[in-house]
This record gives structure tokens, sequence and C-alpha cells, in this order.
């Protein structure tokens, strides 16, 4: 480890593993670059624990847009990121995302982000409830106004893969990455200086990017910034079906999508069990090493949704479940990512709110860019910028699961 590196990234998981990566690929930087993370084993990494899905099925057009870039990397990982005769596949399953609406206000809210998918090129229907029931003949649909269904570009992956792919190229084309903990950032006036490693390491910097997940306000604070991030915790369960109806759809050779129904409960195909999961009715900030899962959900929320939407999910058993968090934006629920305004080598990559998997190659690239050039030169993320959080400006995304 050297004394100075030009780039040093808090967080080593999928987002600071992606920046790693784009900046060491990119021809036009030539710079040092080190990736600090406490956890080697990623245990408790947002990326470990996340369901690990992708969809174009937002509000804004640069969610959309982000997705569909990502969707792009993952279909050409193994090629993009080989290292000798490793080539890692992400297993990814086109099984689309489907999103029911029960109320007036929910289907003119699908109307309204339709058009918008669309308008990126999404491959995005919308059905009244009789195309739905003919689709997925397993559902009860009487309640239903209105279903949005990703034809194409949707689905999930090996979240694991994805992130020890960007690790592993990014090292290989002579990124560090070192175990360790950042416990204190230096500054000079509008400049940061330095960081202390808790091995008591002291390392001049060109530039910090924040990827610490959920732990972002911890490292904002150390360079006496502020960003509105805290964890919320998601308890995910797994579970069998004694009649499954996995195979039973009509369209996309018989596989399920992730379903969102009405009371914001999903569950998807998980092999031959089912992924389930939705938000808590109450969701307080947790600690930050606070991943005991909430059991009591799945009897008092998940299950009770389940069973109302298909007969076939009455008779259902948990075999497993976890908790992980979500970096989540008090703000509006969507990303931050882009420079301090005063500070302007601290780099945000930040508040993904359950997203962050699926919009980390974009993200990599942009903060790369930003990083190479000082400008974006694929997608421009300017409106996710860190600026709305000092103007308390929200950039609200209406389809958050």
């Amino acid at each position: 480890m050297k004394e100075h590196y030009d780039v040093v990234i808090v967080g080593g998981a999928v987002i600071g593993s992606a920046v790693a990566y784009y900046l060491a690929a990119n021809p036009d930087f030539d710079g040092s670059i080190l990736v600090v993370e406490r956890d080697p084993s990623y245990a408790q990494a947002s990326t470990s624990l996340s369901a690990s899905g992708i969809r174009v099925q937002y509000s804004n057009p640069i969610n959309v847009k982000v997705s569909q870039y990502g969707l792009e990397v993952i279909r050409n990982f193994a090629e993009i990121m080989q290292v000798g005769d490793d080539r890692p596949d992400l297993n990814f399953h086109s099984g689309g995302y489907l999103y029911l609406a029960g109320t007036a206000e929910q289907a003119q809210v699908l109307r309204e982000c339709h058009e918008v998918q669309r308008a990126c090129g999404a491959d995005v229907v919308l059905w009244e409830k009789d195309e739905l029931a003919a689709a997925f003949p397993h559902l009860r649909v009487e309640d239903i106004q209105l279903a949005s269904y990703g034809l194409s570009g949707e689905g999930w992956f090996n979240n694991t893969g994805i992130m020890a792919g960007f690790r592993k190229k990014a090292r290989a084309l002579g990124a560090e990455i070192v175990t360790d903990e950042v416990v204190a950032i230096a500054r000079d006036g509008a400049k940061v200086t330095g960081v202390t490693l808790k091995s008591g390491a002291v390392i001049g910097v060109g530039t910090v990017v924040n990827a610490s997940g959920p732990r972002a306000a911890l490292t904002a604070r150390m360079a006496g910034l502020d960003i509105p991030v805290e964890p919320r915790k998601r308890t995910l369960f797994v579970f069998d079906c004694a009649d499954s109806p996995e195979g039973s759809a009509v369209v996309n050779d018989g596989r399920l999508p992730l379903m969102i129904d009405p009371t914001g409960v999903w569950c998807r195909p998980e092999g031959k069990y089912f992924l389930a999961g939705g938000v808590p009715e109450e969701d307080p900030a947790v600690d930050w090493d606070d991943f005991e899962p909430r059991y009591a959900e799945f009897e008092e929320q998940i299950w009770p949704a389940l069973a109302e939407r298909s007969p076939q999910f009455e008779a259902i058993k948990v075999i497993n479940q976890w908790a992980g968090h979500y970096a989540y934006n008090t703000l509006d629920h969507n990303m931050v990512v882009g420079r301090h305004p005063e500070v302007e080598n601290f780099i945000f990559a930040n508040g993904f709110s359950g997203h962050g998997l699926q919009q980390g190659p974009a993200t990599g690239r942009a903060v790369s860019e930003l990083i190479a050039y000082g400008e974006y030169r694929s997608l421009d993320f300017a409106e996710v910028g860190y600026e709305r959080v000092i103007e308390g400006r929200p950039f609200l995304e209406k389809a958050i699961i």
C-alpha cells in the first residue's frame, strides 16, 4: 500500500467495485486506485443480502436508462469481466416484473410511468384485468384495475457474482483492494487531503468516493459533510409452495415474474421455491449492525397478501429468511451521485434505497467519467446530484418497491 492514491474508494461492494473497474479500465485514466473494504466476507453487505433484481419500470427517464445499461452489462458480463479463463456468468433469469394496481390512483401512476418507459424504448405493456388473468391464470384479479408487465429487459441475477466480477477485474487492471476501515478523513478547507485507516495507515488522496452503502452518512460525517442516508431493514423470506404455480404462465415459457401486489408485498420464483418481501408497516432506521430478521412480517403481512392474490399461495411454508439493509435516502428514495459542490474532491455514490445492484454498472461508469474527465460523457447524472440535498429538493420516483 502506498502513501498516496489518486482515488480512494470507501466501500468495496457492488458500487465501489464498479467504480474501481470503470476507472481502471479507462485508457484515459492512469491514476492509482485504492478500495478500502471493512468486511472481506461481504456477509452483511446490501449487495450480498439483496433480492438481486433489475427492472426498467421506473417513473424517471434516468432510472430507466440506468437499468437499461445495467442489463446490457449483465448480459455481456462473462465477456467483459473475463480474467484469464474465468468468465463469470451471472445466470440472468428474464422473468420480468409485474406491477398490479388495485386503485384508480395506482392505475394512473402505472399509466404515467408507462409513457416514460416506452419513450425510453422499454419493452413494457399495460394489461386490463382480463389480459392479466389470461397471462397468469393462477392470480385472483377481481380487484385489479391495471397491470404493467415487462416483456423483456427485466429479471434477476447472481448478486455476489456481479460484485465479485467487478472486483476481480478491477484488481487485474491494477486497482488495489485492501481489508481495512476508514476511520477519519482529513480536510484542508474545501479539499479532502487524506484518510486514516483502522490499521493506523495515513494515506494522502486526490479524490475520495463514498461508496459505503448504508454507512454513507458515517463516511460523510468524517469529512464534515452530511447525506440523508440511513439503514432500513428489509427481511426476505424463502418459501415452499405445496401447489406451485411456476410453469403455469401463458407468457414467457411458463415462467412467473417478480410480482408486486397492490399491498406492496412482492414475490418471485427462486429455483423450486419462491422469494418474498415487502415494505414493513413500521419502517424505522436501525442500527448498522442489526440484521435480526423480522420473523412476524411473514405471518402478519406477506402470507395474507399472497394467499389473497392466489389460491396456490394459501399453502406455503417458510424454509429460510434473512435481513439486509437498504441504504435508504430519506429525502426521495433515489440515488445521490456526484461531487459535493464545495468539497469537490469528495464524490457521493449513495442512497440507492434498494436499487444499488441494478444501478451499479451505470453508477460506476458515471463516477469514473466524473473523475477522469470532470464531466459525464454517457448518461448525465446531474439531476441526481448532491445539490438537491442542500436545497431540500426531492427528485421523486413513483415506482418504489
